[in-house]
């Protein structure tokens, strides 16, 4: 080891404080407050759909230090529709499992859903200076709808019915931003979230992890590293997780009795880590990177709507660690946000709209807390009930099976809003399927271009830039009812045929996986939300239940203001999604 830190190998770009342009006081439609994931995300979700906002970030660049580390697949998925995948493949480490050992015994081996008919891996290992980089790339390829104002502060926020006054500070001026809607994903110390007086409901817990990252050249392969009380660190658990540029982020648990001052310093970090990687087998020579500490906490804002105020991310809900939600479920909230806010803005949904969004992501954050805790309560027992559970387990799981479920750590996954007001609910049996509110399948799929056809994946329908709800219509030749194909005259629906037969200018199932992955026969039509949720499925469609289904989503022909309803085509695709 040596006692020299080493830099993080990712230089971020220092940005001089952001001016607005023309009167000191703006108007904006949309003002995004935070320039980290989710505040990115959101303004990349709101461009796709043609609409403009203005994000102000308080620091001079992206992120530095040891924070989210791991992108599931589901964010993946976003994160290709926000035109900024490319980096994350590049960079990120995949990985589909890990392994939990209780003191020299390995209990547990988890293998997460991962099989040939998936685009994307289960999860990418990522620093959050290169998730951010990465998206901030893609926002700059956009200037005519994203401004980003680095070095600028909210010092107040009037809130009115009809939009809200924000009062900022950079380092040359102060001026107000009237914006008619503000988005706060401006962290777990949200500014705005203070200034509205709200408050975080739920659990902080008292177990407390060192944070370490380290430079250290391996081979190992990726994979989850859970130690329960190890040799090298008895009675503490230990996370260890490989990351890009031979950086490695290591997390332990305190004792009680540890003081936390200095349980960070240098000193008191290297024999840990040295006992750790000669437990590990690792014998490379390695350099501290950072250090910090954490503690666990599993708390939500009752509401993530608050008039024109919209919560996402860290500023709407505080996810434990464990279990990779934290970034994932904030990116998660900016892609169910930026569609709703995006048609509400443009005239084409009320402004109803928005309370599914607060319903809808709530109610994820719960179920994200419901899991998390789980998870930190078995890593980190808050009571001694649950540490003399979490031993029997462990000390069982090594011969027995049936109980290694209780270790397992509940990595994220998409989350359904099977009780959302938005659904149609099925009038129909479906024996298999997406049902309404879950995000759809992944499989291959054989996609038309340049008049002919290649391969792709069920997920690049979703992929066009219009921000269009998507129509998957089964059908026998590739042909689609004119009656349904009118709806796309004065709606924002696009549909994609998709044949058995493999016929010209449609979508071809040449895997014979589809239909019966949907379980669908020709005339059955699935009605996928912009974000990947099914709204609605049919087994033989007609073209009045799809308006039906729309509208109640708030969504009709022509729009709430038909002057800024962009209007939809709905038809067969002729060329690639």
């Amino acid at each position: 080891m040596s006692d020299t830190f080493h830099p993080y190998p990712h230089v971020p770009k220092v940005y001089p404080p952001g001016k607005p342009a023309g009167a000191a006081t703006q108007h904006v439609p949309v003002l995004i407050v935070g320039g980290g994931p989710v505040g990115l995300a959101t303004a990349l979700g709101l461009a796709r759909h043609g609409v403009r906002s203005v994000l102000i970030e308080a620091d001079d660049g992206v992120c530095t230090g040891s924070r989210a580390i791991c992108i599931s697949r589901r964010s993946l998925e976003i994160i290709e529709r926000l035109g900024a995948l490319d980096g994350f493949l590049a960079k990120g480490l995949p990985w589909a499992g890990g392994r939990s050992f209780y003191r020299d015994e390995e209990v547990l081996h988890f293998t997460m859903p991962q099989d040939a008919n998936q685009k994307l891996p289960p999860m990418v290992n990522l620093a959050q200076y290169h998730i951010e980089q990465f998206l901030l790339d893609a926002a700059e390829r956009r200037p005519e709808l994203i401004d980003i104002r680095w070095q600028t502060r909210v010092t107040g926020v009037d809130k009115r019915a009809d939009g809200a006054t924000v009062t900022v500070a950079t380092p040359d001026e102060t001026y107000k931003i009237e914006a008619d809607w503000l988005v706060a994903a401006d962290g777990g110390r949200s500014v705005v979230r203070e200034a509205l007086g709200l408050k975080l409901q739920g659990t902080s817990y008292e177990g407390r992890y060192v944070i370490v990252d380290i430079h250290l050249k391996s081979e190992r392969l990726t994979e989850r590293l859970a130690y329960f009380d190890p040799p090298s660190n008895p009675g503490s658990t230990v996370l260890v997780h490989k990351q890009p540029d031979d950086i490695w982020r290591i997390d332990y648990q305190l004792r009680d009795d540890e003081d936390a001052q200095a349980a960070v310093l240098l000193e008191n970090v290297a024999p840990r880590v040295d006992s750790l990687l000669a437990m590990m087998g690792e014998t490379a020579p390695w350099h501290p990177v950072w250090i910090t500490i954490y503690k666990a906490n599993a708390l939500t804002l009752e509401k993530y709507r608050h008039g024109p105020v919209l919560f996402a991310g860290d500023a709407a809900h505080l996810v434990p660690i464990f279990g990779v939600r934290g970034a994932n479920s904030g990116i998660d909230d900016a892609d169910n946000l930026a569609w709703k806010l995006a048609y509400v803005v443009k005239g084409q949904a009320p402004h109803a709209l928005l309370d599914s969004y607060s319903d809808e992501r709530v109610f994820a954050a719960r179920e994200n807390l419901r899991h998390g805790t789980k998870s930190t309560e078995f890593m980190a027992p808050p009571t001694f009930a649950f540490e003399l559970m979490r031993t029997a387990v462990l000390g069982l799981a090594g011969r027995h099976a049936h109980v290694r479920s209780l270790i397992n750590p509940r990595q994220t996954s998409a989350i359904a809003y099977a009780q959302s007001a938005l659904n149609a609910p099925d009038s129909e049996t479906f024996a298999a399927g997406p049902a309404p509110g879950t995000v759809l399948p992944e499989c291959p799929l054989a996609l038309p271009h340049d008049g002919g056809q290649k391969a792709g994946y069920i997920t690049d329908l979703l992929k066009r830039a219009d921000g269009h709800f998507t129509g998957l219509y089964f059908s026998e030749d590739g042909s689609v009812p004119s009656a349904l194909a009118a709806l796309g005259d004065t709606l924002p629906l696009t549909t994609v045929a998709i044949s058995r037969s493999g016929a010209q200018g449609c979508a071809w199932d040449h895997t014979a996986q589809v239909f019966s992955l949907f379980d669908a026969q020709p005339g059955t039509f699935y009605l996928v939300r912009p974000d990947g949720h099914v709204l609605g499925r049919w087994r033989q469609v007609q073209a009045g239940q799809v308006l039906e289904a729309l509208a109640k989503a708030g969504v009709r022909p022509g729009g709430s203001d038909p002057s800024t309803l962009r209007s939809g085509s709905l038809k067969v695709i002729k060329e690639a999604a």
